[in-house]
């Protein structure tokens, strides 16, 4: 596949000025910038052309190279654009020393991780708000030195390596020749400053490992496998990091009784087969305890009725679902003499032959 022109990928007339160049491809980086264009695939790839592009019009004699024989003209020179790009981050860090301008992927102190945790409910718990308690370890700020890392009463000194400035400075070389990258310390995990007596809790870390004990508040409605988030009750992270959140996963118990779907209830109610024939009532379960349903003469086997509003309700609010009922109609198998020959004068009476009797 032909290369486009470099100008075209920039969008810049071929006059355009150093600062031009530069500003244009600024602006292109952060339309193709993975946190916001994670939707386009390619966006990788055709950032990865726009800093190719950006690489040679930004160089005086590579760009005058390429304004005179093109991309033939840079290949005969023995220069290969973009030779050395892996990932965006290989390339933010060749042509911005390190980081990301645009605040994706920063440096600075790192957050802490989240938590994960689970709670069980049962399912007429869904009906109304519930508030529980769980517990969880996480990583916290050491009371007893207060997250400084030193032992209460003792100093805390400058760090020898960083000089205080929690910044360590590594130069290497890339296409554009010299490049510095400023990352944290690693003696002081960019704090600057190291105690000189570590504190005996968490030995100069700052932060311990400890159980920790929140309410979750569990709206009505939630349905099993949903999370409730609970913003900072994770890890804590380094000095000046963000905390963790709290991921709690709701398991609703399973309800022999009933089946669900969203906010309607479905709940199987047995009939006797005498009952289905003539009409009458039977108990059905409901999650606020048992009620009579009426079964219309000549139900028959899998016909269903509704409880209007014995369902469930909705996540955010709102009327309850519905609870359906399917009958199913029972046949004894255990009749006496006396009771089978009763079923059949009923049968003869209804005009109902079995199967073995002659026509």
């Amino acid at each position: 596949m032909a290369k486009r022109d470099y100008y075209q990928v920039l969008g810049v007339e071929r006059n355009a000025s150093d600062s031009e160049i530069k500003k244009a491809f600024r602006k292109l980086a952060r339309e193709l910038h993975p946190d916001v264009n994670a939707h386009d695939p390619e966006a990788e790839e055709k950032f990865k052309e726009a800093a190719e592009a950006y690489e040679v019009l930004s160089d005086q004699e590579r760009r005058q190279t390429y304004d005179r024989f093109g991309h033939d003209g840079l290949r005969s020179g023995g220069f290969q654009p973009g030779a050395g790009f892996g990932t965006i981050q290989d390339i933010f860090d060749s042509l911005f020393g390190g980081g990301d301008p645009f605040g994706g992927f920063g440096g600075g102190p790192a957050a802490g991780a989240d938590i994960g945790a689970v709670v069980e409910i049962s399912l007429e718990d869904v009906l109304e708000d519930q508030m529980r308690e769980v517990s969880f370890e996480a990583v916290v700020v050491c009371e007893r030195c207060r997250g400084n890392g030193a032992e209460p009463g003792t100093p805390i000194g400058t760090c020898p390596k960083c000089e205080g400035t929690g910044q360590v400075r590594e130069v290497s070389r890339s296409i554009f020749g010299q490049v510095i990258r400023a990352m944290p310390c690693d003696r002081c995990g960019g704090d600057g400053r190291i105690p000189e007596t570590p504190c005996e809790r968490c030995r100069g870390v700052g932060r311990v490992s400890e159980t920790r004990t929140w309410e979750v508040d569990i709206p009505a409605g939630i349905e099993d496998g949903q999370r409730v988030r609970i913003g900072g009750a994770g890890h804590t992270g380094e000095p000046g990091g963000r905390q963790g959140d709290l991921y709690v996963e709701i398991r609703i118990e399973p309800d022999e009784r009933f089946a669900r779907q969203g906010t309607e209830l479905i709940a199987r109610a047995e009939v006797p087969v005498t009952t289905a024939m003539v009409g009458g009532e039977v108990f059905v379960p409901t999650l606020e305890g048992e009620v009579a349903v009426e079964v219309p003469a000549g139900t028959q086997h899998g016909e269903t009725t509704v409880l209007s509003g014995r369902g469930l309700p909705p996540l955010r609010g709102g009327r309850r679902g519905d609870q359906h009922v399917v009958f199913e109609l029972v046949v004894p198998t255990d009749l006496d003499d006396e009771q089978r020959e009763a079923a059949e004068r009923l049968a003869e009476t209804l005009g109902l032959r079995q199967a073995s009797q002659p026509r």
